[in-house]
């Protein structure tokens, strides 16, 4: 028994399905060690913005409290998603992303080795946060195949769309970065995996009828959730209107996979 028929029989999908990327640890634990003390208490690490040094709070006859090397590598990772929601990586330089984090450029080299090396771990992050999000859309209890796979799109559509100016720099980035391209590559065949194996499962329960290899089917419909959702987010040719994409895509995937839009 396996993803969808786990999800909509309300058993919780094991953690066999790990993240086909290799995950940024260092990076979680910081995050959520800032999050923790937080003043707003938010979870997100692009709303968190570190405190220099020099800004630190003192106590009375201490030394001022000095950020951390993680600290300062989440400074980094926060300074460039916030610049690439204003303009493109090639128009920010290392001197910007320096100075946002409130380090100099000798000591931003000692944490990332180029712009690209910080793009590769904000999609490294993304992804992980893609992966735990679909993980516990799979795992919920759902009433039916309908409201099971609307759980599992809206997962991917809600990570990144909160990460829409990442999304753009990423796709500008795969034409000409062989380390993003490879990751995303590994990225896509996770998903593929994922969605075949919930579509095998279907078919072995008798909830969907035998057709195309279902990894074939995976292919295709995860390919149309990354064009669709890029164009919604980025006004990149003709695209669905933010409110509607999940709706469309889901009936997409349930005709794809069932034959009908099956209701639950």
């Amino acid at each position: 028994m396996c993803a969808l028929q786990r999800l909509v029989r309300g058993t919780a999908l094991p953690r066999r399905c790990a993240s086909p990327t290799v995950l940024h640890r260092r990076y979680r634990r910081a995050v959520e060690r800032v999050n923790r003390v937080s003043r707003n208490g938010e979870r997100r690490y692009s709303s968190i913005v570190p405190v220099p040094a020099s800004d630190s709070p003192t106590s009375r006859g201490r030394r001022p409290v000095r950020p951390s090397g993680d600290d300062r590598e989440l400074a980094i990772l926060t300074t460039a998603e916030r610049l690439l929601a204003e303009r493109p990586l090639s128009a920010i330089s290392v001197d910007d992303l320096a100075r946002g984090a409130g380090i100099s450029r000798p000591t931003f080299y000692f944490y990332f080795a180029s712009k690209d090396a910080v793009l590769l771990t904000l999609l490294d992050r993304v992804v992980a946060e893609a992966d735990a999000a679909t993980t516990d859309a799979f795992g919920g209890r759902a009433s039916g195949p309908r409201e099971g796979w609307r759980r599992a799109i809206t997962a991917y559509y809600e990570t990144f769309r909160a990460h829409r100016a990442l999304t753009l720099a990423w796709a500008e980035a795969r034409s000409t970065n062989a380390e993003i391209r490879q990751l995303w590559a590994q990225v896509f065949e996770g998903w593929v995996l994922r969605c075949a194996e919930a579509i095998e499962s279907e078919r072995q329960r008798g909830a969907a009828p035998a057709g195309p290899p279902a990894r074939d089917i995976a292919v295709a419909l995860t390919s149309m959730n990354e064009r669709v959702l890029y164009a919604t987010f980025t006004g990149d040719g003709p695209a669905i209107a933010e409110t509607g994409a999940v709706d469309v895509l889901l009936e997409i995937w349930l005709r794809a996979i069932y034959g009908t839009a099956p209701s639950d």
